[in-house]
């Protein structure tokens, strides 16, 4: 069994990661529960001796001692993480593996990459060695960060390259937060289009959250539930898009709901490589089958049924619905219809009690609807773990390597060139110590670069499908 390491970055970043280590604890208690420390638990927490002088020892196997998770903690306000630490999960997390300082970065990228990146580039990386010395076999570091703000953005995207430096042949999946277009972070198309370029550079996979989505789909959620038609009772048992269910004394914040979401994201992502299936996929699979080409690693996310995020008791839909729903957009965690662009590749990872015969006849069922790249007409992926998510029979993620991710760069690059054009705000980077402008215009050229990609593609999508035949091979 492989291990990862989280590192969460700046607050977006650590409250996501607060949501997650809620959740993931969550799942395996249910599914865990002669409370021994099995390979699925190790995937994301260490098992340690809290007797032992140090730290504690680790413990391979045996009843649960004391669960540390696989976490690297770093923001440049410490707010946040102090909040984390006097909290129910406080427990969870080594000490010794947080990174804080007190200023912040001001929402301005160039004090996160360069100046907090070069102050702290020796620190991160004795706290990253340590995480990795923990693991038997490690496998993948997630990275969850914003892009609108200054911690996350710069020192996340920072922190990406030292990574690949490490740890080369670890792969590095990012979950980015993109900002909205109401978002009230006045520099975050700065801040966004400067961390674009480390992420095509650096980042084996991306995982593109949009915040306008994830409002959307809470709303829904908030409508679904009020509206009274399909159910209110609370269900105390599932992961669900309210902690309430775990922490009843715990204020809920704003965010803490669109933040879940994200949270189920990974625990789904993640669920192959924790639990047994008839069909598993490894975290090194999705990198392989759906990304073509190296800089086309933004990957299309979206969740399925949507009331498995939903603390309510909702009647399970058919199941063929749940496969329909994953290529709506009302079900993307960014603003897109994959449906009416082009797929390179897809990969679909079920939990719970769903056949292979019910993957295959779906995938047949859907393919007529969906257009792929003419050179990859069977890019399905596909996965079933058996362990559904707590308090439900199945669920769906999708990933999508789509052009439909497009337009989320267009519109990110519309934001940039409004600010650019004028200079506005453009004198907070230059200030800071190797910020030239000409890193704005590099920036903006792999951004560019990045879309004509996608054009290209586009460009495709109409031309008929040549049936290229077969290789006979004489037996």
């Amino acid at each position: 069994m492989t291990q990862s390491v989280v590192v969460q970055v700046g607050q977006c970043g650590n409250q996501i990661g607060c949501c997650f280590w809620d959740l993931a604890l969550r799942e395996h208690a249910a599914v865990n529960q002669k409370a021994v420390y099995d390979e699925a638990i190790s995937s994301f927490f260490r098992n340690v001796d809290t007797r032992v002088a140090d730290g504690g020892g680790d413990i391979s196997r045996g009843k649960i001692c004391s669960l540390k998770a696989r976490a690297v903690l770093i923001d440049m306000e410490e707010g946040v993480v102090n909040e984390i630490l006097q909290g129910p999960l406080r427990d969870v997390f080594d000490s010794k593996q947080l990174i804080t300082d007190i200023s912040g970065s001001g929402n301005n990228w160039a004090v996160g990459h360069k100046v907090f990146g070069s102050l702290y580039q020796e620190e991160i990386l004795e706290k990253l060695r340590k995480s990795a010395e923990h693991c038997d076999c490690l496998q993948c570091f997630f990275i969850i960060h914003s892009m609108g703000g200054g911690t996350g953005s710069g020192l996340g995207t920072f922190l990406l390259k030292v990574l690949e430096d490490e740890f080369p042949e670890v792969y590095r999946f990012v979950t980015s937060v993109y900002p909205s277009g109401e978002d009230d972070v006045i520099t975050s198309p700065y801040n966004s289009i400067l961390a674009m370029k480390e992420l095509n550079e650096h980042a084996d996979c991306v995982l593109p959250i949009d915040n306008q989505s994830l409002f959307d789909i809470i709303s829904k959620l908030n409508l679904m539930v009020n509206s009274g038609k399909l159910g209110t009772a609370i269900k105390p048992k599932s992961l669900v898009t309210s902690s309430a269910g775990a922490f009843k004394k715990r204020q809920e914040k704003p965010f803490d709901a669109m933040n879940n979401i994200v949270a189920n994201l990974l625990l789904n992502l993640t669920s192959s490589a924790r639990f047994e299936g008839s069909l598993n996929m490894d975290l090194n699979e999705i990198s392989m089958n759906l990304v073509p080409f190296p800089q086309l690693h933004y990957l299309v996310s979206s969740l399925t049924p949507l009331y498995t995020l939903a603390d309510v008791n909702i009647p399970p839909r058919r199941l063929d619905q749940m496969f329909s729903d994953a290529f709506s957009k009302d079900h993307q965690l960014i603003q897109a219809d994959p449906k009416h662009s082009l797929y390179l590749a897809c990969a679909l990872m079920v939990r719970g009690n769903v056949q292979i015969s019910d993957l295959r006849r779906n995938i047949e069922r859907l393919k007529p609807s969906l257009q792929f790249v003419s050179w990859n007409q069977e890019g399905w992926k596909t996965s079933l773990c058996s362990v559904p998510p707590v308090g439900h029979s199945h669920s769906l993620l999708a990933l999508a390597n789509n052009t439909c991710v497009k337009p989320t760069f267009i519109e990110l690059k519309a934001r940039f060139m409004r600010l650019y054009k004028k200079k506005a705000h453009l004198h907070h980077y230059l200030q800071i110590e190797g910020m030239e402008e000409s890193c704005f215009t590099e920036a903006m050229a792999s951004l560019s670069t990045l879309i004509e990609e996608y054009n290209q593609l586009d460009a495709t999508k109409c031309m008929p499908t040549e049936d290229v035949p077969r290789l006979s091979v004489a037996i």
